[in-house]
């Protein structure tokens, strides 16, 4: 996530500000233009051509494009469209709840911003008049934060096959990988990038502790099965400190080890960012309190 202290801040500053229910007000602007797209009236131009971001057209004066690409709704058939706002009226209440009002707004905020600024950036650079630049990135942008966040819930494709929804996220991520490599558009691809943008200022932090995590994870199982001879089946057996717990009795845990103790010390998920920091550097001697952080278990073959 960004800086705490600076969104707290902001929060205090700029909270009363925040837009409550912002996933409805959306969803419910889309379901509108979705309907009005859908009356044929003779001679109109198509709604979607007046409502799209088009960096000439608002350079041209043609302001309110800024606001309307927010509610270009999906452009496919009503069971899917329905089923794709029941998805990010999901995803969007849950981040609301999960995050506070003001953050999710900031959220979106930023993925918007760097939307427009993407786009103008872009044209600027190609100087191709007319090109609409896409909403979906945004709103996917939702789903990447969701997915990040409940990795292990669950979605009926269908509403017949359940898949966890980190593993469409994963496949989200190889669209987006394709979409950079294969996109005829650079407006496309600067659409992507923003979406990307927005994703890592929020947990771009936590990725990057995650992953100092599993090497440190990697460098201590290395260093424990180091020297067991070869009739020897290793288990390496992780244990939080506070608490105790260990990975064969909730093997579904994960255990993390804390970046900021002296040593290979490893936590539960609810006590790796609630603990007070043990060995080198962090007063108490290098002796922490609390149980050892793994075990290494050998069975002979």
């Amino acid at each position: 996530m960004p800086n705490m202290s600076l969104l707290a801040r902001l929060e205090s500053k700029l909270g009363r500000y925040a837009v409550p229910n912002l996933t409805v007000a959306l969803i419910a602007g889309q379901v509108m233009i979705y309907v009005l797209q859908r009356i044929d009236l003779p001679g109109a131009a198509p709604l979607a051509t007046k409502i799209a971001l088009v960096p000439d057209k608002v350079l041209q004066g043609q302001w309110w494009r800024l606001i309307t690409y927010l509610f270009d709704p999906p452009q496919m058939n009503p069971i899917f469209a329905f089923f794709a706002w029941y998805i990010f009226y999901l995803m969007g209440v849950t981040l609301e709840g999960t995050w506070g009002t003001f953050r999710y707004n900031v959220y979106l905020a930023i993925g918007y911003f760097s939307s427009l600024a993407f786009a103008f950036l872009c044209w600027f650079a190609t100087g191709v008049p007319g090109q609409m630049a896409t909403n979906g990135f945004l709103y996917g942008s939702v789903f990447l934060a969701f997915a990040r966040l409940f990795p292990d819930f669950e979605l009926q494709l269908m509403f017949i096959l359940p898949i966890k929804i980190k593993w469409l996220a994963l496949l989200t991520w190889i669209w987006y990988g394709w979409t950079m490599v294969a996109a005829d558009s650079w407006l496309t691809r600067a659409m992507v990038l923003a979406a990307v943008l927005n994703y890592l200022l929020f947990f771009g932090r936590d990725i990057l502790q995650n992953a100092r995590q599993g090497h440190r994870g990697m460098q201590f199982r290395a260093r424990a099965l180091k020297g067991q001879g070869p009739q020897y089946v290793a288990r390496i057996v992780h244990q939080c400190r506070v608490c105790g717990l260990n990975s064969e009795t909730a093997p579904k845990t994960q255990f993390r080890y804390c970046s900021k103790c002296g040593g290979d010390y490893c936590y539960c998920p609810e006590h790796l960012h609630n603990h007070a920091h043990s060995g080198k550097g962090s007063g108490d001697g290098g002796q922490g309190p609390g149980t050892p952080p793994a075990t290494l278990a050998t069975d002979p073959s």
